[in-house]
């Protein structure tokens, strides 16, 4: 049986994904770095070996930019959509909102990381 396929991109279009699942350690994520990269006061993540991330758009991978001294972000350098961080690690994080789908059960996150940096509102 093929893993499942989760199918995404950016907001333009020219980065494009297909990750081949399953889905891995989907978790809600409230620290600074993910608040910065998002825009979004909580980011939701899931995550996948690098192997099985392939770049499928006209632009082939995504840009990256250094943000911690085990990782990088990933982002459309052309619409400048935020699409996941890639892991010194073989992991890739997705940013679940650009997956095709991203309304999958399975994708439901299973804890938050960083609950200090929640809103107090």
């Amino acid at each position: 049986m093929n893993p499942l396929p989760y199918p995404g991109g950016c907001l333009c279009g020219w980065i494009r994904y297909t990750a081949h699942g399953p889905a891995g350690n989907p978790h809600t994520c409230s620290c600074r770095n993910c608040q910065q990269h998002t825009g979004a006061l909580t980011a939701l993540w899931v995550e996948f070996p690098r192997d099985q991330v392939e770049w499928t758009g006209e632009g082939g991978e995504p840009a990256l930019y250094r943000s911690s001294d085990y990782s990088s972000r990933a982002f459309c350098p052309r619409c400048g959509s935020s699409l996941g961080a890639i892991d010194d690690e073989p992991t890739i994080a997705l940013l679940v909102g650009t997956f095709d789908d991203p309304h999958r059960p399975e994708l439901k996150p299973d804890y938050h990381s960083f609950e200090d940096g929640l809103p107090t509102w």
